[in-house]
């Protein structure tokens, strides 16, 4: 469930220091003039990379999930499907349809030990639905019914979605702190190793400030987990949710998931009783 929120956050890590020293090669920091920073330039270039990287992070994070996991996609008209694969893409359309989505999403199968599934995409109407190997092997169809409603409820809510725009507004206030921090450290040099002293700076920030701006990130999407949950309950049956949760907690206790998981399965249980 939280593999998608950490591949998101690694690709626009990579995508916004890309981004920035792309800019900074090609000399677009019209920004800093004669007195120095202008700062409305500087926070609407900003706004403009921020938003960028966490678009482009959107737009590519069903191919990234692909291609990252291993995900093979399932394809309903192969007459050849096994029929676990038959029962899974049915019941993902299912739910889907249940939950209002027009589109049905892509259903794949990664190898993992881990009992998990994830669902990403840059719309509900062009999203991919994946579980793991782990998460077949070891729950039953009541179980993964409950997942799978969980990770459809993510689709239905643009969990995806609201997530850039948040992700957006972190990528704008990195790119600006370090940028000033980085002018402000490159006054402190020699003329001639001030650019140098700049680039480096701003490009250690970038990251740096990318990874503390994820902890908000991952709060957030903590918090839309329990909403998942909740959505998912009402999509595929209280009683599933709850089964499917207790069938996680489960397979904390033999290290099959990983710690944040079993915070959200155990509050969400807790709040249940």
């Amino acid at each position: 469930m939280f593999k998608r929120i950490s591949l998101f956050l690694l690709t626009n890590i990579l995508v916004i220091v890309t981004i920035g020293i792309v800019a900074s090669v090609l000399g677009v920091n019209r920004y800093i003039d004669e007195s120095g920073i202008n700062f409305g330039s500087l926070l609407a270039f900003s706004a403009i990379i921020g938003f960028t990287g966490s678009i482009i992070s959107l737009l590519i994070s069903k191919q990234m999930a692909k291609w990252v996991m291993g995900v093979q996609v399932i394809d309903p008209n192969n007459p050849h499907l096994e029929s676990y694969e038959q029962w899974l893409v049915q019941e993902v359309h299912d739910l889907a349809r249940e939950a209002g989505i027009s589109k049905m999403p892509q259903v794949g199968i990664y190898n993992s030990p881990e009992v998990n599934a994830f669902a990403t995409g840059p719309s509900k109407n062009n999203s991919l639905v994946a579980v793991s190997t782990g998460l077949l092997e070891r729950m039953d169809k009541d179980a993964v019914s409950g997942v799978l409603s969980h990770e459809i409820a993510h689709v239905a809510n643009g969990d995806m979605v609201t997530m850039t725009l948040l992700q957006g507004v972190i990528n704008t206030f990195v790119v600006f702190l370090s940028r000033v921090i980085a002018y402000i450290a490159s006054t402190f040099v020699r003329e001639e190793v001030a650019g140098i002293v700049h680039f480096v700076v701003m490009i250690i920030l970038d990251i740096l400030l990318s990874i503390l701006g994820s902890l908000v990130v991952m709060a957030f999407s903590r918090y839309r987990e329990y909403r998942a949950d909740e959505a998912g309950a009402r999509l595929g049956g209280r009683d599933k949710m709850i089964y499917a949760l207790e069938s996680l907690r489960q397979a904390v206790d033999m290290d099959l998931v990983d710690d944040s998981q079993k915070a959200a399965t155990d509050f969400w249980l807790s709040s249940t009783k």
